[in-house]
């Protein structure tokens, strides 16, 4: 025989399933005003013509994308990004791996070193980049001093002659290698921390030295949390901005506009032009250009074998 419920019972048994959903209401909102809003706007705002604050417009369509694609200053931005992004990630995560493996050693005093490491992590990448400029720069820069020690001629990091800047770029590279190593170290270290050491012991009895141990089996385990430092850092890479700002005081580069990068010139359409159809558009192809490099990598990351 059927248990009969009470109204009490009935109204709990109803109300249950509502619940989660009166919880998830206040972040629903906030998702839908200040994520999902803004990104359907910039979609919208992409294909207006002539685009303005009050709302006015030209006219719609493909514009503001055809202006954006042949735009010499635009082409130059990409270049630039894709240089930074593909030299930045690369010896970034290297280097990475390599200190994050030293720092997961059980040496004494080592607390000291990963401190040293983590520091930049807490700090303002605009107000270091402040120090960095009087570490690059050409007469009483430590860095020039440091090359100066080994034979090197002084280098106008920060400068240019003759209407160029070679090493205008090589400046916020290493800057962008300094400035995300900590990150990624935090991240490697706890992927090795979570390296079960009976493989090292196994290792070890059947006498692999530390080059083979490091090889073949950290690496290997560590390739997962590789994959993934690699893939944030990429996308943080293409939006490459902060590391430009405080070496040319604001300016891409000691030209002005030698070092475009594309959320420099998307800031540059929007703020300084006020052709916000344009920035708009820049957007879009900027996130597609990141979407296409994510499943890229995720796919890499699927095939590979650990």
């Amino acid at each position: 025989m059927k248990k009969k419920h009470s109204e009490k019972e009935a109204r709990y048994i109803f109300n249950r399933p509502l619940e989660p959903l009166l919880y998830l209401i206040p972040f629903g909102l906030g998702l839908m005003v200040f994520t999902v809003y803004p990104i359907v706007n910039v979609v919208i705002m992409a294909f207006k013509e002539g685009y303005r604050l009050s709302g006015n417009y030209k006219g719609v369509g493909l514009g503001n994308f055809e202006y954006v694609l042949s735009n010499s200053a635009f082409r130059s931005a990409v270049g630039n990004t894709f240089i930074y992004v593909f030299t930045v990630v690369p010896i970034a995560t290297v280097l990475a791996i390599l200190i994050a493996n030293l720092l997961n050693q059980k040496i004494k005093g080592i607390a000291i070193f990963q401190t040293a490491y983590f520091l930049p992590m807490v700090t303002s990448s605009i107000a270091v980049g402040l120090s960095w400029r009087y570490l690059f720069n050409k007469e009483f820069g430590v860095i020039n001093f440091l090359l100066g020690l080994v034979g090197v001629d002084k280098i106008d990091w920060l400068g240019a002659t003759a209407g160029k800047a070679p090493w205008n770029i090589a400046t916020i590279i290493i800057f962008g290698i300094w400035n995300i190593l900590p990150f990624t170290i935090i991240l490697l270290l706890s992927g090795l921390q979570n390296i079960d050491p009976m493989y090292y012991t196994a290792a070890r009895v059947d006498g692999a030295n530390s080059t083979k141990i490091f090889f073949r089996i950290t690496v290997p385990l560590l390739a997962p949390t590789i994959f993934l430092t690699m893939l944030i850092n990429m996308i943080s890479a293409f939006k490459v901005y902060n590391e430009i700002i405080p070496f040319w005081s604001g300016k891409a580069g000691v030209l002005g506009n030698n070092l475009y990068t594309m959320v420099y010139y998307i800031k540059e359409l929007f703020y300084s032009k006020q052709q916000l159809g344009r920035a708009a558009a820049a957007s879009i192809v900027l996130f597609f250009i990141i979407f296409c490099f994510t499943m890229i990598q995720r796919y890499i990351q699927k095939k590979a074998t650990y």
